[in-house]
């Protein structure tokens, strides 16, 4: 491989891991606050001891994406110079008010928040828990930003080659942010949601008797049930805008070639660029139009429109666009199934009906544990790739950008970054199921103080089944 493809590789691997912790943080800060305001109302200690397991989570996930996040930020000087160099007129400004606005209100109260319950009023702890939880919020906005100009850039102008902003408000409210932003807000939701439902079923599986795991499990099923439908709704919008200004990420998305009206939705395909056509293709007559435009008639556009007199290929590489896209869509449908069975078991055990098959459902529910990760990705591969070959739609090339490193020393770097990256994730899933497994030692999280609060513990009864 030449440097470019081994660049792109490296940057996509780093971004790939540092997406996964930010994913956690950005939801987890809202849903440690809605434990801690539940507290705050009721006095029942089960509230707290769910948000003192999910802190240390958040602890740790934070300072994953930190550590993670600074490698990033050195390959814009180290790989891709040309970047910073055309658009850092724009890029480095919004990078900044990222880590002034976000980043520094993040780091100043998630001390408090971590360690301050027993040592500073509790409404100041309930208030850094809020500040930490808006600047998650704030850091996802500005980074939202940046990369949606990068896919629709607006309020600029070109000057020799360099970006120019001329309208701040323009360039922030381009105009794919806020359906990006929305998408991957709701994203992080469904990332959160099944992670906490998935360690707290495992909890439950090994004997948690504690009213915090059952509650920490309620939470989680409860928010992917409603979140899951939505983000469909949300992701829907964000096509209907895709097609509108990123027409050849479409057309990649749908591995469709000729553009025309009634085009088939192609659930299974083999993309062949070399022939321009699909291989074993299974496809539902005028899918494609009617989930696009609203319409059995809609055009859809074609990759075919895409290519220049003179054979020069200006849309993604379809495969890995066409694939990824189905791989989000699949796991959004397993979540919708899951999320929604799994709250209707819990709702059959809250009415007292019988037969509530404990078991399998919290196994499911930790086999799902990751899965908004799985999901993330494969919707963040859909987006980045079908960017391609621009690395700022109608501006830079991603081939115009890259620096000049020689390709044996980026696939140094590259196997070990992925050797470190492999070590890391290892440890960090390790760490998280070692906490739950902890939790759910007898006598380690219920105690004194729940029996004080009239809570009573969740009791594994019987090998299918649990019950309060």
């Amino acid at each position: 491989m030449d440097a470019l493809m081994l660049s792109r590789i490296q940057f996509g691997a780093n971004i790939s891991f540092h997406i996964l912790f930010p994913t956690i943080t950005i939801a987890l800060a809202w849903v440690l606050l809605f434990f801690k305001l539940r507290f705050n109302a009721t006095g029942d200690m089960k509230w707290m001891d769910a948000y003192r397991f999910w802190v240390k989570v958040f602890a740790l996930s934070f300072a994953m994406g930190v550590v993670s996040g600074i490698t990033m930020s050195f390959q814009f000087g180290t790989n891709w110079p040309g970047f910073m160099e055309a658009v850092g007129n724009i890029a480095g400004p919004l990078l900044a008010y990222e880590v002034l606005t976000a980043f520094f209100l993040e780091a100043v109260f998630l001390g408090i928040m971590l360690f301050g319950f027993s040592r500073v009023p509790g409404w100041l702890h309930t208030l850094a828990t809020v500040l930490v939880a808006a600047g998650t919020a704030l850091s996802a906005f500005w980074i939202l930003v940046l990369n949606s100009w990068m896919h629709t850039p607006a309020g600029y102008e070109m000057r020799d080659g360099v970006a120019h902003a001329v309208d701040w408000v323009a360039v922030v409210f381009n105009p794919s942010m806020p359906y990006r932003l929305t998408h991957m807000l709701l994203a992080s939701g469904l990332t959160v949601s099944f992670l906490v439902a998935g360690l707290s079923a495992f909890r439950l599986l090994f004997g948690d008797r504690s009213a915090g795991a059952m509650t920490a499990l309620k939470t989680g099923v409860t928010l992917g049930a409603v979140l899951i439908p939505i983000q469909m709704f949300a992701g829907d919008m964000h096509g209907l805008n895709t097609l509108e200004h990123q027409p050849a990420k479409i057309a990649a998305m749908e591995a469709n070639w000729e553009t025309g009206t009634h085009v088939p939705l192609v659930l299974f395909a083999w993309p062949d660029e070399a022939t321009r056509t699909n291989l074993y293709e299974v496809a539902i007559p005028s899918g494609a139009s009617l989930i696009l435009t609203h319409q059995f008639d809609g055009v859809v556009p074609g990759l075919n429109e895409f290519v220049t007199a003179d054979g020069q290929v200006l849309h993604p590489p379809v495969a890995p666009v066409f694939w990824s896209f189905r791989v989000m869509v699949g796991v959004g449908i397993l979540m919708l199934l899951v999320s929604w069975t799994a709250a209707w078991m819990l709702y059959r055990r809250e009415a007292g009906v019988e037969g509530f098959a404990g078991r399998w459902t919290l196994r499911v529910l930790v086999a799902m544990t990751f899965s908004g990760w799985l999901a993330t990705l494969a919707g963040w591969y859909t987006t980045e790739i079908g960017r391609q070959p621009w690395l700022v739609s109608g501006v830079l090339k991603t081939a115009d950008a890259v620096g000049d490193v020689p390709a044996a020393m980026v696939g140094t770097s590259l196997t070990l970054y992925l050797i470190t990256y492999a070590v890391l994730i290892t440890a960090y899933v390790g760490v998280l199921f070692y906490l739950a497994r902890r939790a759910a030692a007898p006598g380690a999280v219920a105690g004194p103080e729940e029996t004080r609060s009239g809570t009573a513990p969740v009791t594994m009864i019987t090998p299918g089944e649990v019950r309060p």
